[in-house]
């Protein structure tokens, strides 16, 4: 099954329903340590309900630093953590607090094809291609000036995890 497509440019689109089903099963896949080794689980509150909100997302490691792409571009979590100023709390086989930072979209360039590489690692070429093209609309050759091109619709958060 191809992954839902976020390559189109606008503010918002609400997840497939078979996308929001399997966030039910990542959640405490990722929670357990079971899924991806750079799977975690965001748990930031909601703004309008109040109530946690869980996504399984991939953290992308660059330059010693964790970083959180959103693929969806503006999508629910992003919001959430905006309203909450950044705090969020992450969980991989334990509970951390965290501050998420928004990156500026010159910033994120390299985070961004740090993420596209890791997922050429994790998951083979077919996959990352595919990967490129629903959620970047981008080929699978694509080059920085390529990435630099998409960055302003797809939010980028550095972890500043508390101690």
């Amino acid at each position: 099954m191809d992954p839902q497509d976020y390559s189109a440019r606008i503010d918002y689109r609400r997840p497939a329903a078979w996308y929001r089903r399997l966030n039910h099963v990542g959640v405490p896949l990722t929670r357990l340590g079971l899924a991806p080794g750079d799977a975690i689980t965001l748990e930031v509150r909601g703004r309008t309900s109040g109530r946690p909100r869980r996504t399984p997302i991939l953290r992308t490691p660059y330059q010693g630093k964790d970083y959180l792409v959103a693929l969806a571009g503006e999508a629910q979590w992003v919001r959430n953590v905006r309203a909450a100023s950044g705090s969020a709390v992450v969980r991989r086989r334990g509970t951390r607090r965290v501050h998420l930072v928004e990156v500026p979209p010159a910033d994120a360039v390299p985070v961004i094809a740090e993420y596209l590489r890791r997922g050429r690692d994790r998951s083979g070429e077919t996959a990352a291609a595919k990967q490129a093209r629903y959620y970047f609309g981008l080929g699978p050759d694509a080059t920085v000036d390529d990435i630099r091109a998409i960055a302003s619709y797809y939010p980028v958060f550095g972890i500043e995890y508390d101690t």
